[in-house]
């Protein structure tokens, strides 16, 4: 039974993460029981607890499952997960969607509503900058919770939080393993992914060490028609980790981790239907990469009372975010439109995060958690504006130096301050309360450094020679330099907080009942006034921060001796003076703006169900309603929002799984499983056009609505494992994702379409 539940868990999505459990570390029994399994023990409150213990809405992911499932990455947990989306154009471009809790996909300029961690480090920032998709190979667990999380976890957190944990060093035993995964996506596009694992004790039971490295080379398949590129989407993947592990006694904890990736995709992934299937356009290549650079320290110490915790973290990151902006001037707009217009950004983020806690270890009915967070991050940003060679010589641009006619040095600084506590009073086993908060400051300022320049001659910049196709010499003396520029410094202080009740009616069913609250930082724009060329909306000088209020009641209860396990969650949220990104129609410059608010409810249902042995049986759905309830008249006009609109999110989503496993000789074990996602569709953006709201907006529309086959097909014996996998059984090729701006020709997110593979392992 013991070989016949990790089969089955390992090979199938991980919904019930009690269930899960039930398939892992299980010690042999009587095949008609699950309930002596050992539970999956979660950190998300900062203490370890059962996850049927904690009362919220939490979704835990171990190596196993991520393993059998093939996840990699963001996009395969966003589809494990009930109540989530990822909005993701290409590789490196993520942005999370919880409980309805988004205006669109893109969220420009604006801080992300769900925060995603590295260990300690917050990797998640705007919308519209690159976010390394990390590859999760040899992860202690991913923890994704749902709703706010801001007493523990920050003003990012204003809808959850995705939390990735790496795995510690075993400090008695060596140990090692591998992966190779070999797949076929269409008939020409190979994909390989390889991965390693060494764990080295140095002093016995003392010091160990353990080193990861991983290589990704998956061929893209789509085809570039503006480069000529075939399978031009092509990613390269790699890097690695160590971490070393000091525990001189078993009081004092040493941990220090040095880690590495670089995600290279050679192109975007976005499509333009209307070339055809998989075809997209682009006069260059559109480049979102990313190099990140990781260092950690972190000292435990265990007192009598309670565990002291003190995590130092340094980032490095360098992005490119390279892209053909040519869709702002549609055909037609203008003599000679469309014209060669893109933007190649290099970003350089350098972060500091210190965080400090103690958390209580006595024994009694009081429990507490109480810390402090800092936060600073400086960002280089260089807007190099660009033609392209041959459209210049064409239209006869001569005397600039390259194909820019503009370069723009940048740089912003930023910080956050916060203190947080929980405090939890037990007043018997069966009930308890919980409270919390945290009250943080934000700040942020950006400058223009002296230097780069803008080409000017006669009066008229690059656009109107380019637009109206007259020839024009750019001498050296048109360009024009930019001088040093100290913008407006944003601020902002609020608090976040968190009421809790659990009753345990029995040791098998958990019920609470949560209040808690959410905020993001103001935000300032980068543009702000009327542009008196072409007119269009007045942009405010920013968006003060929103305010989330959340109502949550929960259910957890495993039955049968843990052969049924169903986890339900209903929520209320109240969003209110909501950050909203809009872009202005004449010329498509993002702003960033308030308007009234919104209500969203919902519900989320996992369940999973042993109904012979080695069968599998698992269901979860998710069913929100969020809708904009509150909107003046001068909200409508500059956002292009409308009274009782959805937001972006998919009314209904869920998925389905079965699992069946058998012997295959006396030491051997197969699994089959089959694995199917459902996602509705939902609105790409507000509908109207910012500055004319009774215009519809060009670039609204509606995700399709789908449904996700995969197929697994695996065998273990003793270390070694092997699975033959189908994924997008069906090669649906629905639109999941709408890119809501003008500047994008191509704007349409698709799934990978259908891939054929075999996976081979060592040690998992």
């Amino acid at each position: 039974m013991r070989a016949s539940l990790l089969a089955t868990a390992c090979a199938v999505a991980v919904f019930t993460v009690p269930m899960s459990a039930a398939a892992q570390d299980t010690p042999a029994r009587d095949e008609t029981t699950a309930d002596s399994a050992q539970e999956v023990v979660v950190t998300a409150t900062r203490r370890a607890e059962r996850i049927q213990d904690v009362p919220l809405s939490i979704s835990a992911f171990q190596q196993e499952e991520l393993t059998e499932k093939g996840i990699v990455g963001f996009e395969g947990i966003a589809r494990e997960t009930p109540g989530v989306v990822l909005n993701r154009p290409t590789q490196n471009f993520n942005n999370f969607t919880a409980r309805g809790i988004a205006t669109n996909g893109y969220n420009a300029n604006l801080q992300s509503s769900v925060a995603v961690y590295v260990d300690e480090l917050p990797i998640s920032t705007i919308g519209n900058t690159t976010v390394v998709d990390p590859t999760l190979f040899d992860v202690e667990r991913v923890e994704f919770l749902r709703g706010p999380q801001g007493t523990l976890f920050g003003s990012g957190s204003l809808s959850g939080a995705m939390r990735i944990l790496t795995k510690n060093p075993n400090l008695s035993s060596f140990d090692m393993a591998g992966q190779v995964d070999l797949g076929l996506t269409g008939s020409d596009s190979l994909r390989q992914r390889y991965n390693v694992m060494v764990n080295l004790p140095i002093v016995s039971d003392t010091l160990a060490v353990r080193a990861v490295g991983f290589y990704r080379n998956e061929d893209g398949y789509l085809d570039n028609v503006g480069t000529g590129v075939e399978n031009s989407n092509k990613l390269v993947n790699w890097g690695g980790r160590v971490i070393a592990l000091w525990k001189p006694n078993d009081r004092l904890s040493v941990r220090v981790m040095a880690s590495y990736e670089d995600s290279d995709p050679k192109d975007s992934s976005l499509t333009s239907p209307s070339l055809g299937r998989e075809k997209r356009v682009s006069d260059q290549p559109d480049r979102f990469t990313g190099k990140q650079t990781i260092i950690n320290g972190t000292v435990e110490y265990e007192f009598d009372f309670a565990r002291l915790t003190s995590s130092s973290t340094y980032s490095d990151f360098d992005q490119k975010f390279y892209v053909d902006l040519a869709g702002t001037f549609a055909p037609g707009s203008f003599p000679g439109a469309p014209i060669a217009f893109g933007l190649d950004a290099d970003a350089y983020d350098k972060v500091f995060v210190q965080e400090t806690r103690l958390v209580s270890s006595l024994d009694g009915p009081f429990e507490f958690t109480i810390g402090g967070f800092y936060m600073n991050r400086r960002r280089d940003v260089d807007y190099f504006y660009r033609s392209n060679p041959q459209f210049l010589a064409a239209r006869g641009i001569t005397g600039l130096p390259d194909q820019y006619y503009q370069k723009l040095y940048t740089y912003s600084k930023s910080d956050e301050l916060a203190g947080f506590g929980e405090i939890t009073y037990r007043f018997s086993p069966k009930f308890w309360l919980t409270g919390g908060m945290r009250y943080g400051r934000t700040s942020a300022q950006a400058f223009t450094e002296a230097g780069g320049y803008l080409a000017t001659a006669g009066g008229f910049n690059y656009f109107t020679y380019a637009l109206f196709g007259i020839p024009v010499n750019f001498g050296p003396s048109s360009l024009v330099p930019y001088a040093a520029a100290t913008g407006v410094k944003a601020t902002g202080s609020a608090p976040s907080w968190k009421a809790s009740a659990t009753w345990k009616p029995s040791e098998a069913i958990t019920t609470y009942a949560t209040f808690s609250t959410g905020f993001r930082a103001p935000v300032v724009n980068a543009i702000r006034g009327a542009n008196p060329t072409l007119g269009g909306v007045v942009i405010p000088d920013g968006a003060e921060s929103d305010d989330l209020k959340s109502y949550e009641i929960g259910a957890k209860a495993r039955f049968l001796n843990g052969l049924v396990t169903i986890n339900a969650a209903a929520y209320l949220i109240d969003w209110s003076n909501i950050q909203a990104q809009a872009n202005r129609s004449t010329d498509s410059v993002q702003f960033a703006t308030n308007i009234g608010a919104a209500r969203s409810k919902g519900f989320e249902l996992e369940m999973g169900v042993i109904p012979a042995k080695d069968v599998f049986l698992g269901l979860n759905v998710a069913y929100n309603d969020s809708k904009i309830t509150k909107l003046s008249a001068t909200e409508a006009a500059i956002s292009g929002a409308v009274l009782g609109h959805r937001l972006s999110a998919p009314r209904l989503q869920g998925a389905a799984y079965i699992s069946y496993g058998f012997d295959l000789g006396a030491t051997a074990r197969g699994t089959f499983a089959v694995n199917a996602q459902y996602v509705g569709s939902y609105n790409s953006s507000f509908p109207n056009t910012p500055g004319n709201p009774n215009l519809r907006l060009s670039t609204f529309g509606q995700t399709d609505e789908y449904v996700n086959v995969n197929l697994n097909l695996g065998v273990k014996k003793g270390s070694l494992s092997a699975a033959l996998y189908l994924e997008n059984v069906f090669d649906d090729h629905s639109i999941t994702y709408i890119h809501p701006e003008a500047f994008l020709v191509s704007r349409f997110g698709t799934l990978r379409p259908r891939t054929v593979g075999i996976r081979l392992g060592y040690g998992l």
